[in-house]
């Protein structure tokens, strides 16, 4: 069993790198990839923490690109984690994360909830403040039941407290990813608001620009949309990946390894990612 989508204190999961490890070796997993949301902050940590244990640690990222009618993000794995090019982009994205987050936060206050930076603050690992953190605030302050319902009614992409941010273009985190000497993969095709026609396009387009894979098995994808993507993937030649989308204590109910308790990626995709890997 293996795991190539979770997350760290480094984005916006609630484990640090190594306590993900440990926990990747509890649950039996033979590969887990870190693919924190556009750093590579944690990865030497990671990979340190997984020397001479049973579980293989692939040093990933993953990266937001600029997408319309939905949201696209472009997974990379076997990155060069200190790649410099790949960094001096990754910052340029963080940086835009503080004007971004002091607009949330002010949509949030002039919707009369008012919330102390601090108090959001608190809730982020290393520093690193996201929308999640803000639904914890939400959740904390019985103003939401759940997250999913603070991104529902006010953090999701239209709400009223939802903030635009910085991203790449579609072809430069491909490009990006393999300059760094990793594949592409695209994550969770359903959030990019496509029908199976248009969806099919995009995929052919971008296998065309040097897209590795597809995310196929996922914590939220039902068995319809396995076996859509699954063709999919084949149809062009794609990498069939998967992952839970692990969070941690942010995202309780999915588990690392088995998401909702039926994910099951197949062992062998690890080897077939590892192939496509760009040469020197």
């Amino acid at each position: 069993m293996i795991d190539l989508h979770a997350h760290s204190i480094f984005s916006d999961g609630s484990l640090t790198p190594e306590e993900l490890i440990e926990q990747a070796c509890a649950a039996g997993l033979r590969a887990v990839a870190l693919t924190d949301h556009n750093t590579t902050a944690g990865l030497s940590r990671f990979l340190a923490a997984a020397e001479g244990r049973p579980v293989r640690a692939i040093p990933g990222v993953e990266i937001s690109a600029d997408f319309s009618p939905g949201t696209m993000h472009m997974l990379g794995y076997f990155i060069r984690p200190a790649d410099p090019a790949l960094e001096e982009r990754l910052v340029w994205i963080r940086e835009g994360r503080d004007k971004r987050n002091a607009e949330i936060l002010g949509k949030l206050n002039a919707l009369g909830f008012s919330i102390a930076w601090d108090e959001v603050a608190r809730h982020a690992g290393a520093d690193v403040v996201g929308r999640p953190h803000f639904a914890q605030v939400l959740l904390e302050r019985d103003i939401v039941k759940t997250k999913d319902e603070a991104f529902d009614r006010y953090l999701g992409k239209g709400k009223p407290a939802y903030a635009e941010r910085r991203r790449f273009s579609i072809e430069d985190s491909i490009a990006l990813i393999r300059a760094a000497g990793g594949v592409s993969v695209l994550a969770h095709p359903f959030t990019l608001g496509l029908d199976d026609a248009r969806l099919r396009l995009l995929v052919e387009r971008l296998a065309g620009q040097g897209l590795g894979g597809l995310e196929v098995y996922y914590s939220e994808h039902s068995s319809g949309l396995q076996q859509a993507y699954s063709r999919l993937a084949a149809d062009f030649g794609l990498v069939a990946t998967g992952g839970s989308d692990f969070h941690g204590a942010l995202t309780p109910d999915v588990k690392l390894g088995s998401g909702f308790g039926g994910l099951r990626v197949p062992d062998e995709v690890v080897e077939k990612l590892e192939a496509r890997r760009p040469g020197p």
